[in-house]
């Protein structure tokens, strides 16, 4: 069963037998909201962009978007980008794939975020959400619905972290911030650290 999570809020990665996640996969689906016009309702196409940002504490370790799609170590994976969205609901548009085991032990937290690379704001994307699947079993872990739109252009949706047992955890954040790109939101994704 998969759980829907708020603004904020954590869960635990391990599994109910105990065991931990080894490779998890964090799902991007979007679709762009109908726009009323002179000659009708038209759809724009809208160009989102995931993003993961490998931290080492609050350092910025490496990164992984559409132009790099594997991190220098091989442990986070892009499976690439999509430029017109479409799947909303019913699918993933961009996913990456993180996997747990090979993340570096300095790595303590890895944090996706969403970015209008063509500009357009979140005010004309509708059915976004971020998920956390079970990449060995294809289960869906937990869901972050991106809902109420707004005039940002970016979004630190969530990240997943080293908890104090050793473990991994993940933490909804849906903060919104003014980016075209993943360097855009840097300074918006700190708090957050």
């Amino acid at each position: 069963m998969s759980v829907n999570l708020a603004k904020g809020q954590r869960v635990s990665l391990q599994k109910s037998s105990g065991e931990s996640l080894t490779v998890v996969r964090m799902g991007l689906g979007w679709k762009a909201a109908p726009k009323r016009g002179l000659f009708g309702t038209r759809t724009r196409q809208i160009d989102l962009d995931a993003s993961a940002l490998l931290y080492a504490g609050k350092t910025p370790s490496d990164v992984v978007f559409f132009q790099h799609l594997v991190s220098n170590d091989g442990s986070v994976r892009h499976t690439g980008d999509n430029l017109v969205g479409g799947a909303g609901a019913g699918g993933d548009d961009e996913s990456i794939v993180v996997d747990l085991s090979h993340v570096p032990v300095h790595v303590t937290q890895v944090v996706f975020t969403v970015s209008s690379y063509t500009g357009q704001t979140f005010a004309e994307v509708q059915n976004a959400h971020c998920r956390l699947v079970d990449e060995s079993t294809g289960h869906e872990l937990a869901r972050y619905e991106l809902a109420g739109g707004g005039p940002h252009t970016g979004q630190i949706m969530a990240k997943v972290f080293r908890d104090e047992a050793g473990g991994w955890g993940m933490q909804a954040i849906g903060a919104p911030a003014k980016a075209r790109t993943f360097q855009d939101m840097l300074p918006a994704i700190d708090p957050f650290l």
